[in-house]
């Protein structure tokens, strides 16, 4: 046989139970009190009701005249039963000073003795007690008739201490009614809370709850990408170890608000934008990140999710695709070229010129050993004299003149670690693509490319500058060209504007300086100055955050 599990119930259901049970504990426990309670003022009541009559009793001057007579029955009878109507005790018993009864609820009982104690009223005091006589137990008064000093008879006034129960109940009965309503008015309001709790939670029990939020913290933590969530008024709500790291925040965020994280203004723009953004390429000082923003669903403004994506080396692979395909078709180009220049050599030889193929053959040599001889000559370091060539090669497809100023010197190992090569691609990169664009079409267009080292007061430096025949930059735009998605281009399909600021991150990352101006002779010249290590001291540049390379950019 199979046992089913029931299945835990909701958390908003165990908290209406919990509180349901309380609820009625409570009122129990009240009701208990209360009856309690009651039924001890219920024979504190009767005490004292039973005094007052005894002592009315005891003082009426009948009944002491009464008492003198051979009969006192006669009078006291009547009397004591009127009493009894009108005062709502349920006996009234007068006796004389030995106990024996001149008065009785059953006249059966007359002229027998009393039964209770009567020590104290015969010294003259005043007591109460309860005691099972005749009627059963009451709660009865005994007092004494005095003629003057001396005691000439008692009177004993009770009641029933069935009488007390049945008055008690009668309280209790009400009591139970509105200990009811009570319970009632408490299950509505605990139902009507924990609805709100139930709808709030998805129905999940407290098991379910915690392991959620177990899963929560896991997956929170362990995601590569950044998550961040604003409140509506676009503080920070929450936020991963991802986030942390790629927006470069350290420290307690969680009620900061976005503006106060000291973020690049183009992505705090787009953090306290209102519309969604999908997508987005933003620049931090390091990274390279794609941002979307949702907001929170709801009535009112809730917040918004930000979910944010390293792209680095994303960027740094198409922009050595970018290259890659640039050197392609530079080679394919090339091919085309040296494919013909051979049709030449072999007519040559076929008319019977061999000298003529020799020498044709020999000054093409000449001129691309010339080229690389040139290049290596001033940039020995490998991977920006192999960029140069390739470069060299593209822009001359292009028929833009592309040389290697005559002040270039640049040798092999003068870089330090701290500069990777791939870094220098990036910033070289982008900035003879640029320079190609703008020469591109005009009058002699050739492109000036500056690579040396120097030693100015504030230590050793690298300078890179290129210079080109185009139209220049406008003064007014000198800041902005910097600035991502500033373009004077079409954009494409990748977009327009990243390069130059990835230029920018690159050199600031390694503590160094971008700049404009105007170029000898027209055109734009943009410098990058990178600081070295100090020959021998051993000190470094601060430490480089990843690269991001991406040949193919633009301004």
């Amino acid at each position: 046989m199979r046992l089913t599990v029931p299945r835990p119930r909701s958390l908003a259901g165990q908290l209406f139970a919990m509180q349901a049970v309380l609820i009625a504990v409570v009122v129990a426990g009240y009701a208990l009190f209360t009856y309690v309670s009651d039924r001890s003022q219920a024979e504190e009541a009767a005490a004292r009701q039973a005094r007052a009559v005894a002592r009315s009793v005891a003082d009426s001057p009948s009944v002491l005249a009464a008492a003198r007579t051979p009969d006192p029955t006669a009078e006291l009878q009547p009397y004591a039963l009127k009493v009894m109507r009108d005062t709502e005790v349920d006996f009234v018993t007068i006796m004389d000073p030995r106990g024996i009864r001149w008065t009785h609820p059953d006249p059966r009982q007359i002229g027998q003795t009393f039964q209770g104690h009567t020590e104290r009223a015969l010294r003259g005091r005043t007591f109460t007690e309860t005691y099972t006589g005749t009627l059963g137990p009451s709660v009865r008064a005994v007092t004494p008739i005095r003629d003057g000093d001396a005691v000439v008879g008692l009177v004993s006034a009770g009641i029933r201490v069935e009488q007390i129960t049945q008055r008690v109940q009668e309280q209790l009965t009400a009591l139970l009614g509105v200990a009811a309503g009570a319970l009632l008015l408490g299950a509505v309001g605990t139902y009507v809370v924990n609805a709100r709790l139930r709808r709030h939670t998805h129905g999940m029990n407290a098991t379910e709850l915690s392991r959620m939020h177990d899963y929560h913290q896991a997956a929170l933590h362990a995601v590569r990408e950044g998550l961040l969530m604003l409140d509506g008024q676009y503080r920070v709500a929450l936020i991963n170890d991802g986030g942390r790291e790629l927006l470069g925040v350290a420290g307690d965020v969680v009620g900061r608000s976005v503006a106060s994280l000291e973020l690049p203004a183009p992505l705090t723009g787009a953090l306290l934008a209102s519309e969604p953004r999908v997508d987005e390429v933003h620049l931090t000082a390091s990274r390279v990140l794609v941002v979307n923003t949702s907001p929170v669903s709801g009535g009112e403004r809730r917040g918004t999710v930000v979910t944010l994506r390293d792209v680095t080396e994303l960027q740094s692979l198409t922009g050595e695709l970018d290259s890659e395909r640039g050197f392609t078709q530079a080679l394919r180009s090339q091919a085309h070229e040296a494919a013909n220049r051979l049709h030449t050599v072999v007519s040559l030889i076929e008319l019977g010129r061999a000298q003529e193929a020799v020498e044709f053959a020999t000054a093409e040599l000449e001129l691309a050993q010339a080229l690389t001889d040139q290049v290596v000559a001033a940039v020995s370091e490998p991977v920006l004299a192999a960029l140069l060539l390739g470069k060299t090669a593209q822009a001359n497809e292009r028929g833009v003149e592309l040389v290697v100023a005559q002040d270039s010197s640049l040798d092999d190992g003068l870089l330090p670690d701290t500069l990777p090569a791939r870094d220098l691609v990036t910033i070289l990169g982008n900035l003879i693509d640029n320079a190609v664009d703008a020469a591109q079409g005009t009058v002699r267009a050739r492109v000036t490319v500056t690579a040396r080292t120097q030693c100015p007061t504030t230590g050793p430096e690298l300078v890179l500058r290129v210079c080109d025949t185009g139209p220049g930059v406008d003064p007014a735009h000198a800041e902005a060209v910097f600035e991502r998605g500033f373009s004077t281009k079409p954009a494409g399909p990748g977009g327009r504007g990243l390069g130059l600021a990835l230029v920018r991150q690159t050199a600031v990352r390694h503590g160094g300086s971008l700049s404009v101006a105007e170029a000898d002779g027209g055109g734009a010249e943009f410098e990058v100055r990178l600081p070295l290590r100090e020959p021998g001291t051993g000190g470094d540049v601060p430490a480089a955050a990843p690269a991001v390379t991406g040949a193919g950019g633009d301004a």
